[in-house]
């Protein structure tokens, strides 16, 4: 991306039309699973050395965390030197790094590790540092090709493109179309006009807010449209050319911007006649646009919108796939993606990448080996588990081998204010929801044997987020009201309300069927459930595993305890839990 202006989108495969096409783009990798390792940013904060990484990577080895999967390394903000170097390099960090990025990454690879990285999207980190990739893309894959990098985190602040975090607010302009007062065709007739998907506000004869929902914090459902645009119907008496007329009032604000899009069609084969700023130079702009547009005989769509927020940020991400391509072709680099769900990534991030943030930070304490502080298993905002898992819970169908998975962040065992409780039960939902699984604390805490440690090598539920199948768990109950009389489903609804259990569904590859309930409730306890094979067949449907077909008879292991015991018929009795706690089987047909 350009340091000036958004980048031109000549090919529509980038576009709001091909983000439903399941193609990928820049041959992106598909059939990997969640990554799992360690990341730098809750112990350590910017305050991450050399020292520190190298003893990070002998306790996997010394805790055997290796052999459990654990693999990735990962220096998050603040290793950089504050500036580039004359040709526009990344350069180290000589206090915090001495050795280079290079032999610190040879230092892991010997222990049979891989080395990862982190940068921004804009021209800054969010720590401040004046190195991001904006402009510099081939430059920095380059760099991070020689540093033998296996895994690299980028991240959305200082985006110019955006009103991101640290990012100029007026980059709204960008972000959303200009009000929309009236449209004109000289020489057709408007037959018919309407809004399509969500979000747009008409009022006084005007069309506000056209643009893409922000998804950064809670409350925004990840379900349904996530964008809106204005559809007119246009007849014309024959083939030509045609002057479009579009009066706007521009601005520079949440729901009032200058960006304004206008196709002909929908789809691959949608026609744009306009995609670009308009003039905002003051608060307050209108104007006329005057175009020319081409038309066949009889109905035309013609669509406004501006669905650059995700356009734009998919562009940008691309151009560091590309550049990671070009400096080496082979790699095998994973992509994750940190723009915290600001701009809908489930609808777009598969094109590119191996997982894709969905929510602002799990927490803001950091830096103080994890004293994450209160309100961290239950917050309104998005510092705490139950935040980040009441989102991902609903977004099961955007992940997949085939695509990348939804990434509720990194996780918080250890930090302080989370009980042995909440922790196993995090992890569980981290596990069945197939979350990147990336340790935050000081791993010099950890002894083999101890409380941390048997929840974060519980093979058992790792080998269920590691699965081969790779499908997230379904939502098939919650406690929580429901009315499908709406539409509403417990896979589909966003809900925040914590007083509730959940019950997951996740299909394995062996045939078999892992069952989880979640106990929200800080405070009270569950109620038990009786839950019939009948009801699981339903929700999953077709991924309902084939042995459960007629099956009386199933082996059940308790993951966490261990204990099998033999089940007969079809129901399941799923016990009262605790506040906070998790009740997590393995189900397999003994027949």
């Amino acid at each position: 991306m350009g340091l000036n202006s958004p980048d031109k989108i000549t090919n529509n495969e980038y576009r709001f039309d091909a983000f439903s096409n399941g193609k990928v783009l820049l041959n992106k990798k598909k059939n990997r699973l969640p990554a799992m390792g360690w990341n730098s940013w809750n112990a350590f904060g910017t305050g991450n050395n050399e020292a520190l990484t190298k003893a990070m990577a002998d306790c996997f080895i010394k805790l055997g965390l290796d052999k459990l999967g654990y693999k990735y390394i990962i220096l998050d903000d603040g290793c950089y030197k504050s500036k580039r170097s004359d040709d526009g390099k990344l350069m180290n960090d000589e206090v915090k790094f001495p050795s280079g990025f290079l032999a610190l990454a040879d230092y892991i690879h010997s222990k049979g590790l891989k080395f990862g990285m982190y940068n921004d999207i804009g021209t800054k980190l969010c720590s401040g540092l004046e190195v991001g990739t904006c402009g510099h893309e081939k430059t920095d894959a380059a760099s991070y090709v020689s540093w033998k990098i296996d895994f690299l985190k980028v991240d959305n602040c200082y985006y110019l493109w955006e009103n991101a975090t640290f990012s100029n607010p007026e980059n709204a302009k960008y972000v959303y179309a200009p009000y929309i007062k009236e449209v004109s065709v000289k020489g057709c007739e408007i037959t018919g006009q309407k809004t399509v998907g969500q979000g747009i506000v008409f009022e006084n004869g005007t069309y506000k807010n056209i643009g893409t929902f922000d998804g950064t914090n809670t409350g925004t459902s990840p379900n349904g449209p996530r964008s809106g645009e204005i559809e007119y119907s246009i007849n014309a008496p024959e083939k030509g050319s045609y002057t479009l007329l579009v009066k706007y009032e521009a601005g520079c604000e949440i729901g009032k911007g200058s960006w304004l899009q206008i196709a002909i069609g929908r789809g691959k084969d949608a026609l744009y006649y306009f995609d670009d700023l308009l003039d905002s130079s003051t608060d307050l702009k209108e104007g006329t646009l005057k175009i020319e547009i081409e038309l066949k005989e009889g109905q035309n769509i013609l669509r406004l919108m501006n669905h650059r927020r995700q356009e734009n940020t998919l562009c940008s991400y691309a151009a560091m796939l590309e550049g990671l391509n070009e400096a080496n072709p082979d790699n095998e680099i994973i992509l994750s993606l940190c723009e915290w769900g600001k701009t809908q990534p489930q609808n777009w991030g598969y094109k590119v990448a191996d997982s894709w943030r969905i929510l602002n930070d799990i927490t803001f304490r950091v830096g103080s080996d994890g004293d994450a502080g209160y309100g961290q298993w239950s917050d309104p905002g998005t510092p705490s588990v139950t935040s980040q898992y009441n989102k991902a819970v609903v977004m099961d169908e955007y992940a997949g081998l085939d695509k990348g998975w939804n990434d509720p962040d990194m996780l918080m065992i250890g930090m302080k204010g989370l009980t042995p409780v909440m922790n196993q039960s995090h992890f569980t939902m981290w596990c069945m929801m197939n979350a990147p699984l990336l340790l935050g604390l000081d791993l010099r805490r950890v002894e083999v044997g101890n409380e941390i440690y048997k929840i974060i090598a519980n093979k058992d539920l790792i080998d269920l987020n590691q699965d081969k199948l790779g499908i997230q768990a379904k939502r098939i109950y919650t406690s929580a009201k429901i009315d499908e009389s709406l539409g509403e489903s417990a896979d589909k609804k966003y809900i925040t309300d914590n007083e509730r259990f959940d019950i997951l569904a996740k299909p394995l590859a062996d045939g078999s069927l892992a069952l989880s309930v979640f106990n929200l409730s800080q405070e009270n306890p569950s109620s038990e459930f009786v839950l019939k094979s009948a009801l699981i067949k339903q929700k999953l449907g077709a991924k309902c595993p084939l042995a459960f077909n007629g099956a009386s008879k199933f082996i059940v292991k308790n993951l966490w305890t261990g204990k099998l015991e033999e089940v007969k018929g079809e129901e399941f009795i799923l016990p009262s839990l605790e506040p906070c706690g998790n009740f997590t089987v393995k189900i397999s047909p003994a027949e």
